[in-house]
C-alpha cells in the first residue's frame, strides 16, 4: 500500500471505493478552523487528546505520549475505521503535523490501508477540492482489533545507550537552530541529546511541499545510514510529532521504520541527561 495520495489521485476515486477522510490540523484553533472549513466528509481528530494522551508531566513520555492502544481502538470505530477500510489523513502543514502521527498510529496499529495527502490541505485546495462546513456523521463501527502498537518504539533506555555508545544512528529532525541550542521556542532547554545528527523534517520536501520522490529519500537516508538497518535507527523531534514525517519518508522510500522516540526531546531536556550545542553531534554536558 502506497503511503501517500495526490490531490489529483484523491479525487480520482472511484465513488464505490469508500475512504474515510480525516482531517488532523494541529495547533490554536484546529477544531474552529476545520468547523470553519474542511475537505467534505472529512473527521476532524485532535492531536492533544485524541493521537495524544494528555499529561502534565512532559519528564515522563514528553510532551505528546501515546495514548493508550484501547483509546486509539476506540477513535477508530467511532471514526469509522475497521481493518478493510481505507483511510486518507491531511493536515495543513505538509503532512508534518498531526497527519504523519495519525499514519504512524494507525499503521502501528496494524492498518495498511492509510496515506497521507501529499502537500496536505494546501495541494487540495489548488487542485480545485472545495470546502465544507457540514457536521460530518461518521459511521461509527466496533473499536479497532488489536492490542497494542506493532511499529518499533525506542525506549528512553535506548537511547542513552545509543548517545554513549553509537552503535544507533539517532536522527534530530527538529529545525537547525533548535539543534544548534540556538534559541528553544518550546521546550525548556536548548539543544540536543549527545550524538544525535540533525536532519530537520523539512528537508522530506520540495520547494512545492511535496514529499521528494522515493528514489531521492532512499539516497539521502541510506547515505546517512552507512549500512546499519534502518529499523535499529532512531527518530526523534520535539515530542514525538513531527519525528513521523521522517518516519512516513522512511516508508515512502521503501526503506524500513525506524524506531520512534516518543518523548523525544521534551522528555529528554527535562531529566538529568547529558545536553549538547552546536552544529556537530558531540558532547557538552549541561548536568
Amino acid at each position: 500500500m502506497q503511503s501517500l495520495i495526490t490531490a489529483e489521485e484523491l479525487r480520482q476515486l472511484p465513488p464505490a471505493e469508500p475512504v474515510v477522510l480525516i482531517d488532523a490540523r494541529a495547533g490554536p484553533e484546529a477544531r474552529a478552523r476545520y468547523q470553519a472549513g474542511h475537505l467534505p466528509g472529512a473527521l476532524f481528530v485532535d492531536l492533544e487528546t485524541d493521537l495524544a494522551r494528555p499529561t502534565d508531566n512532559a519528564a515522563h513520555g514528553g510532551r505528546h505520549p501515546l495514548p493508550p492502544f484501547a483509546d486509539f481502538a476506540r477513535l477508530l470505530g467511532q471514526l469509522g475505521i475497521g481493518p478493510s477500510t481505507s483511510v486518507v489523513v491531511y493536515d495543513d502543514k505538509n503532512g508534518a503535523n498531526a497527519a504523519a502521527r495519525f499514519w504512524w498510529l494507525l499503521a502501528s496499529a496494524g492498518h495498511a490501508a492509510v496515506r497521507v495527502l501529499d502537500g496536505g490541505l494546501a495541494a487540495a485546495l489548488a487542485a480545485g477540492e472545495p470546502t465544507s462546513s457540514a457536521v460530518e456523521q461518521p459511521a461509527a463501527v466496533p473499536p479497532y482489533p488489536g492490542s497494542g502498537w506493532q511499529r518499533p518504539l525506542a525506549s528512553t533506555e535506548e537511547v542513552r545507550h545509543a548517545s554513549e555508545s553509537g552503535e544507533s544512528l539517532i536522527i534530530d529532525v527538529r529545525e537547525a537552530f533548535r539543534y544548534r541550542g540556538e534559541s528553544e521556542p518550546i521546550d525548556l532547554v536548548a539543544g540536543h541529546i549527545p550524538g544525535a545528527i540533525n536532519v530537520p523534517f523539512s528537508t522530506n520536501l520540495d520547494a512545492e511541499g511535496r514529499f521528494l520522490p522515493p528514489a531521492a529519500l532512499r539516497e539521502k537516508y541510506q547515505a546517512l545510514l552507512t549500512g546499519q538497518p534502518p529499523e535499529q535507527a532512531i527518530v526523534h523531534c520535539g515530542s514525538g510529532v513531527t519525528a513521523c514525517h521522517t518516519l512516513l519518508a522512511f516508508a515512502r522510500a521503501g526503506l524500513a521504520v525506524p524506531k520512534l522516540y516518543v518523548g523525544s526531546w521534551s522528555e529528554w531536556s527535562r531529566n538529568a541527561f547529558p545536553l549538547a550545542t552546536g552544529d556537530a553531534p558531540g558532547r557538552v554536558d549541561h548536568t
